[in-house]
């Protein structure tokens, strides 16, 4: 081959390359417009959402929104019954889910990960993770509500409990499947017991994605209506035996911004606020947390 068609077939070749890398670019271009065009369409309703919330609900902020009782319909009254409800249920859910998810996510990374029974609990896992709340709701009601005949709020705390124990489960796993094998395989070479080397390595190691994993669940029980609307019910009046129905934020919220009365819609707008707060604040705790480490 002479020289003349060696230049030729270089050219040729870096032609070609440069309308591979072209089109590429193009391409490349395309995606990035369109990824930027979904998150601007996201970020709209997230920021009218959130202008909303904020505007409508400083106006229903008092005092009394937190020192009184739901009111009839055009009187002044406030929501404290049903944050405290809520405050409660939240807790006692988090309090009993919370152990079990972490035991079970511990037994999934550090023991038989791969057994029929790890296998298993990981399909019912994803099952539960999966399904909407109001099917737990619904499980929750047939259980217990139906079989008591009672609405209560033990019924609520069930049902949210179920809520937040696959999640914990999800997020243990993969925080401790993430710390790395050398840490446990140093503690092992100690005469270190297998107990310890969990509870004293891996899962001080996994520490700030454990606890990450326990707010969310706490930011998405804490806006849950359906479960509550089948398992606690409400209450107008101030409770706090669990045997007995009780108000809870989200339901009170649903029940207040359903009704024609101006009084019940302002309180239902400042709920919103409060759980919209709330929720926020737990996910930036949660991000805080997950960045430091």
């Amino acid at each position: 081959m002479s020289t003349s068609q060696r230049l030729i077939s270089a050219a040729e070749l870096s032609q070609t390359r440069q309308a591979r890398y072209n089109a590429r670019k193009r391409v490349n271009q395309i995606a990035l417009t369109l990824s930027l065009a979904a998150m601007l369409f996201g970020v709209f309703w997230l920021v009218w959402i959130l202008w909303e919330t904020i505007r409508l609900g400083l106006g229903g902020l008092s005092v009394a929104l937190f020192t009184e009782m739901t009111p009839p319909p055009n009187e002044v009254g406030g929501i404290s019954n049903a944050i405290f409800g809520s405050l409660v249920m939240v807790l006692l859910a988090t309090f009993v889910g919370t152990p079990i998810g972490i035991m079970a996510g511990i037994y999934l990374a550090e023991y038989e990960s791969r057994s029929w029974l790890a296998s298993t609990t990981r399909f019912v896992n994803d099952i539960l993770l999966s399904a909407p709340s109001i099917v737990i709701g619904l499980f929750v009601y047939a259980v217990v509500v139906a079989r008591f005949k009672s609405f209560s709020g033990y019924a609520g705390v069930l049902a949210l409990a179920l809520i937040v124990i696959p999640v914990v489960i999800r997020t243990t796993e993969n925080m401790l499947l993430l710390v790395p094998a050398s840490l446990r395989e140093a503690a092992y070479a100690l005469g270190t017991p297998k107990w310890r080397v969990i509870t004293m390595v891996t899962l001080r190691a996994a520490r700030a994605g454990v606890i990450t994993g326990v707010l969310l669940a706490v930011a998405r029980i804490a806006g849950e209506t359906a479960p509550l609307l089948f398992t606690a019910l409400n209450n107008q009046f101030w409770n706090a035996d669990l045997s007995k129905p009780m108000a809870s934020l989200p339901v009170t919220i649903f029940k207040f911004a359903m009704s024609p009365y101006e009084n019940w819609q302002e309180l239902a707008w400042a709920g919103v606020f409060l759980i919209t707060v709330a929720v926020l604040g737990l996910n930036i705790l949660a991000r805080v947390l997950t960045r430091q480490k």
